[in-house]
């Protein structure tokens, strides 16, 4: 089996590429970079990808910087609605699995809601990079009917997240040793994830030749608070800092944030077996990967 992997350089792309080495490279796992496809071009991706010879596609490529997303809605939707489409059409005519990886921001809309979301629940997104990946999830399933959705939250990996200067855990490990003392949103509530347990799930999807839907491919426990988050990061990682909560609103960002967005990952355990690992043990392996413990 032949298997593309766009978006080989983030963390979830990173992760990918060491579970597949970790697995003993079960298949051929071929990296494809933004400087052999580009996303946003539908016209380029029909060309390149008819080309190609390749059992399945894993799209872990995005324009996730949220905040400037919002500026950018027609860049947002090119490359993560219409190309999208695009590969998912490639994908179709070649008989190839498509596994388009989405995010927990496609929910937000019902501030109120306090249990996990399933993956028939209604999407409701609260910013514009939300609203270009639902549009994505639809074009997609469209396109190709057996297309995988992989909707993934709140992700922290080894490699850092690309464009953002670093990932949530290791922003609040600097600031806690810098400053001695932290305050964090406790009103939006979501779905741990690391990067390493995400890409694990994913390669078993692959194996398994699951069928075709949405999966929440997210740690296990139960939505927790940013908040929450830092507080049990600051106190596994040992370092001597004060973690205070405070409403979102002290720290107002330019694209509004979902306040609930916690995943049910239920379908995915039934599928794989085994329940996604809870998010403070994928958080301790974490933190001991990377030497904070």
């Amino acid at each position: 089996m032949k298997v593309l992997l766009l978006g080989p350089g983030g963390q979830l792309g990173g992760d990918i590429r060491r579970a597949h080495e970790a697995a003993g490279a079960p298949f051929e796992l071929i990296p494809f970079g933004r400087d052999r496809l580009d996303v946003a071009d539908p016209a380029a991706v029909a060309a390149t990808l008819a080309d190609r010879d390749f059992d399945a596609l894993v799209n872990c490529s995005s324009y996730h910087r949220t905040d400037e997303v919002e500026d950018n809605a027609g860049l947002a939707f090119a490359v993560n609605a219409h190309g999208v489409a695009a590969l998912a059409a490639a994908c179709a005519a070649k008989g190839a699995t498509f596994l388009h990886v989405s995010t927990d921001y496609v929910f937000g809309g019902d501030p109120a809601r306090r249990t996990p979301l399933a993956e028939d629940a209604a999407l409701a997104p609260v910013n514009v990079y939300g609203a270009s990946k639902a549009m994505g999830e639809t074009l997609a399933r469209l396109a190709c009917p057996e297309a995988l959705i992989l909707r993934v939250a709140s992700l922290f990996g080894v490699d850092g997240a690309s464009g953002k200067g670093g990932n949530f855990v290791e922003t609040m490990l600097r600031f806690g040793r810098e400053k001695g003392a932290l305050r964090v949103v406790d009103d939006q509530i979501m779905s741990p994830t690391a990067t390493a347990d995400a890409a694990a799930a994913i390669l078993g999807l692959l194996a398994r030749d699951a069928e075709a839907g949405v999966y929440h491919v997210v740690n296990s426990g139960g939505g927790v608070s940013w908040f929450d988050f830092a507080r049990e990061i600051v106190r596994a990682a040992g370092v001597d800092a004060a973690v205070e909560p405070c409403p979102s609103s002290e720290y107002p960002t330019r694209a509004m944030r979902p306040a609930y967005s916690a995943l049910d990952n239920g379908r995915l355990a039934a599928t794989l077996g085994t329940p996604m690992p809870d998010w403070r043990d994928a958080l301790a392996r974490y933190l001991a990967a990377k030497g904070h413990v």
